[in-house]
């Protein structure tokens, strides 16, 4: 089974994440054993962000490492073990809330697809990159 990683690659649709990673410097411990639970942001949604945001982003190596790093929690969370909890804590260090009231969501961003395994994790594809605040 695919890594994190390797499945983000190879599905088509996370290219900005992708590459942001890679900026970051992000890759070895995303293919590390983990386990993780992603949150990972599709293509379309980093075109949801406010013009310039990416560019400045990648102009500031520590500031995008931290917003990917609040995307990304330590243990292997299914949609199921989500329900249970209110919020869960990222790698960053901030609290993520979670919603279940009208669908998956989690913080600002709908869960458009839940429970990808990967052999270190889980991703669940979200539709609004996470931003803290």
């Amino acid at each position: 089974m695919p890594d994190i990683v390797d499945i983000a690659v190879g599905a088509g649709s996370f290219e900005t994440l992708v590459t942001a990673v890679k900026l970051a410097n992000l890759v070895d411990a995303l293919k590390s054993p983990g386990p993780f639970t992603v949150f990972a942001p599709h293509d379309e949604a980093f075109g949801k962000l406010p013009p310039g945001t990416v560019a400045s982003l990648v102009k500031s190596i520590p500031q995008l490492a931290r917003i990917l790093t609040y995307h990304v929690v330590a243990g292997k969370y299914t949609q199921a073990d989500l329900a249970k909890l209110e919020t869960v804590t990222s790698l960053e260090g901030s609290v993520i809330p979670l919603n279940f009231s009208n669908g998956f969501e989690v913080k600002n961003s709908t869960v458009v697809a839940a429970d990808i395994e990967a052999n270190n994790g889980v991703i669940h594809v979200i539709d609004r990159v996470l931003l803290m605040g």
